[in-house]
């Protein structure tokens, strides 16, 4: 039995479509679980709450629909409210807030909060790789490598770590080639 060539394309046509259309939809109801939990979120009084794990609820849902000013705001109540908390609860406030802060290319302000939150949990990868990348947009290159190789240290298989560390290592070589080269033609 041969596919005629007509088919085969309405097939593939038709598998590409209902990809796209699953995509899609699992997309909108990701945006609409965001969209009621925010609006429970600020019917429940969650923005004038004495909780901190409420106040960081409702930051998440900011930071994930994207209204860094707005999570901003929520995180630095959130701090104020941390009372007995664990230092872990700490830690993950201040990488929030260090997050949305880089989100508003804040990043001297945002590395202030993810020092924090390495003071609070020095084992925190996720407040280190956030860190590194900080200090990259900052240009300051070696300091990122650093702060990768320690996150490198505390969890060998981290991704996000290997895969800058290599980035950083081959911008150095560029580099480093780039000044001999330099170097070179001022010497013919």
């Amino acid at each position: 039995m041969k596919i005629l060539q007509p088919e085969t394309y309405l097939i593939g046509l038709i598998a590409i479509l209902l990809i796209f259309a699953i995509l899609v939809g699992r997309q909108l109801l990701r945006v609409r679980n965001d969209e009621i939990n925010l609006i429970k979120l600020e019917k429940g009084g969650a923005s004038s709450s004495k909780e901190a794990s409420e106040l960081y609820e409702l930051a998440t849902v900011q930071i994930r629909k994207r209204l860094y000013p707005q999570a901003i705001t929520t995180l630095r109540k959130a701090l104020k409210q941390l009372n007995n908390e664990p230092d872990e609860a700490k830690a993950v406030i201040e990488n929030a807030l260090g997050f949305a802060l880089a989100a508003q290319d804040d990043f001297e302000s945002a590395i202030v909060h993810y020092k924090n939150a390495l003071k609070s949990k020095p084992d925190y990868p996720v407040a280190l790789n956030n860190l590194g990348f900080a200090k990259q947009k900052l240009l300051q290159t070696d300091e990122a490598l650093k702060v990768y190789q320690e996150v490198l240290s505390l969890d060998p298989k981290n991704k996000t770590a290997r895969k800058q560390v290599q980035k950083i290592q081959k911008l150095m070589e560029n580099q480093t080639a780039n000044s001999e080269a330099k170097n070179n033609k001022g010497f013919n």
